[in-house]
C-alpha cells in the first residue's frame, strides 16, 4: 500500500480526499491543527490523524518524527492546508495579512522543505500543492489570497526544477469555488464608510456565492482527479486545473491577455 500525507484533512476538501484515498487503497496520514475536528475521520480503515500546524516548523518537525515512527516511506504529500481573506487592500489587517501569508504560502514552503530530505533519501517522491484558479488568473477583492496562491505556482515550479535529478516531482492543482467549509470560514473585511466598497464587496460575496452553489459536483471531481495524479505522478512539473469555471477563466486569460481580460473583468463584475 502506497502511503499519502494530506494537510489541512480535518474538513472540507482535505477530508473527502482522505477518505477517497483511504477507500481506494492508500493508507492516509491526515494532519490537522486539533484532532478534535478530525473526529469522522478517527477510526477510519487507512486513515491515522497527526496533530500539524504548518505554520511552525516546530509542529511540522514533531508531526514528521511521530509520522515515521509508523510509516518507513512517504508516496505523496499534498499540501492542502489553506485559509481565504477577502478584503480591500486599504481595509486589511496586519494579523489577517499574516495569517493568509503564513499558511496559504509559508505553509507549503515549510512542509516541503521538511520532507524533501525524506524523498531524496527514498529516491522518489511526489509533492502536490493545492493552488487555486486564483494563483493564475486575478479577480476583484482577492489581493492577499490570489497573491498566495501564485506564489504557490511560482514556488512549485522552481522546486521542480531542482529535485528533477532526484526522482522527486511537483504538481499544483487548480479549481475554482466548491462547496466546502472552505467558503463559509473565509474571513471578509469590515464594512466601510465607502459606498463603492461595500457595494463591490456585496456583488462579489453574491458572485461568488452563486459559483459556488452552481459547483455541487466539482468536490467529486477534484478527489477523483487528485488520486490519478497521485497514482500516476508525472515526472516534470504539471498544472492540473479542474473544473468548468477555472478552465474556462485559465483558457480566456491565456488568449485575452491581461487587458483584454480586464475589460471582461470589469464589465461583468464592476457593472
Amino acid at each position: 500500500m502506497k502511503n499519502v500525507i494530506i494537510t489541512g484533512a480535518s474538513g472540507g476538501i482535505g477530508k473527502d480526499m482522505a477518505l477517497h484515498f483511504a477507500e481506494n487503497g492508500w493508507n492516509v496520514i491526515a494532519t490537522m491543527l486539533c484532532l478534535e475536528h478530525g473526529k469522522e475521520l478517527q477510526g477510519r480503515t487507512n486513515i491515522s490523524c497527526y496533530l500539524m500546524d504548518v505554520t511552525s516548523t516546530a509542529s511540522i518537525t514533531a508531526a514528521k518524527k511521530k509520522i515515521l515512527e509508523d510509516y518507513r516511506t512517504i508516496d505523496v504529500v499534498i499540501n492542502n492546508a489553506g485559509v481565504g481573506y477577502r478584503s480591500f487592500v486599504e481595509l486589511a489587517e496586519d494579523e489577517e495579512i499574516n495569517k493568509i501569508v503564513d499558511v496559504n504560502w509559508l505553509g507549503v514552503v515549510k512542509v516541503c522543505r521538511a520532507f524533501i530530505p525524506l524523498f531524496r533519501s527514498q529516491q522518489k517522491g511526489h509533492f502536490i500543492n493545492i493552488s487555486s484558479i486564483a494563483g493564475l488568473v486575478n479577480l476583484p477583492l482577492g489581493s492577499f489570497y490570489h497573491a498566495t496562491k501564485h506564489a504557490v505556482e511560482s514556488f512549485s515550479e522552481c522546486m521542480a526544477y531542482e529535485l528533477i535529478d532526484f526522482n522527486i516531482s511537483v504538481s499544483t492543482v487548480q479549481f475554482g469555488n466548491t462547496p466546502s467549509n472552505f467558503q463559509k470560514n473565509v474571513v471578509k473585511s469590515e464594512r466601510s464608510s465607502l459606498l463603492s466598497y461595500n457595494v463591490l464587496m456585496d456583488r462579489i460575496n453574491l458572485i461568488l456565492k452563486q459559483k459556488t452553489a452552481k459547483n455541487k459536483d466539482l468536490k467529486p471531481l477534484i478527489v477523483s482527479e487528485l488520486l490519478k495524479i497521485a497514482q500516476s505522478p508525472a515526472k516534470n512539473f504539471k498544472r492540473v486545473t479542474i473544473g468548468f469555471d477555472a478552465n474556462s477563466l485559465s483558457l480566456l486569460r491565456s488568449k485575452m491577455g491581461y487587458r483584454l481580460f480586464g475589460r471582461l473583468i470589469r464589465q461583468s463584475v464592476l457593472k
